[in-house]
């Protein structure tokens, strides 16, 4: 089994910069972050966009779902803006693929401190190694299927409607 991970950008993959005084995108810390968590399934990175999710559109949606129907692997990670996550869920979700998709991101970019980035991505590799086919968001240790997940912003976390 070889797992495909698309990148689309979100709190995971900021980066501050420091000139500036603000998140910004530069380029995805998925390598790092795999080789630090010690995956050893094999897998693929795909860098699809490095997107705030508040940003993220329908096209944008749309470019996450043919990037998921295109891909020949039938595990699929995508690291994703905790914002509008459910949103994408919802469109991988209705399309009804055969493959296990499951989302995840981070409350803390990567390269801060207390970051919850790392747990979050292996915990994603390690359910979309196990779970059924379907869609889900995998955050904070729980998994979610699709069409029953919101992120509740008073408290940040994922949980049900």
């Amino acid at each position: 089994m070889t797992l495909r991970i698309i990148a689309t950008g979100g709190t995971l993959d900021k980066h501050y910069h420091a000139l500036a005084g603000e998140l910004t995108f530069a380029e995805t810390h998925l390598p790092q972050m795999l080789t630090q968590a010690r995956v050893t399934v094999p897998y693929i990175i795909e860098p699809l966009m490095l997107l705030d999710s508040l940003h993220m559109q329908d096209a944008d949606r749309k470019k996450v779902l043919a990037a998921c129907q295109l891909a020949i692997e039938s595990h699929i990670v995508i690291t994703h803006g905790t914002d509008t996550m459910p949103e994408t869920a919802q469109v991988l979700g209705a399309a009804k693929l055969n493959k296990t998709i499951v989302l995840t991101g981070a409350m803390i970019p990567f390269e801060m401190k207390d970051s919850d980035a790392l747990f979050n991505l292996g915990f994603a590799c390690a359910a979309a190694q196990t779970l059924p086919q379907g869609v889900y968001v995998a955050m904070n240790g729980q998994v979610f299927v699709w069409d029953k997940v919101q992120k509740n912003k008073v408290v940040g976390r994922f949980e049900k409607p």
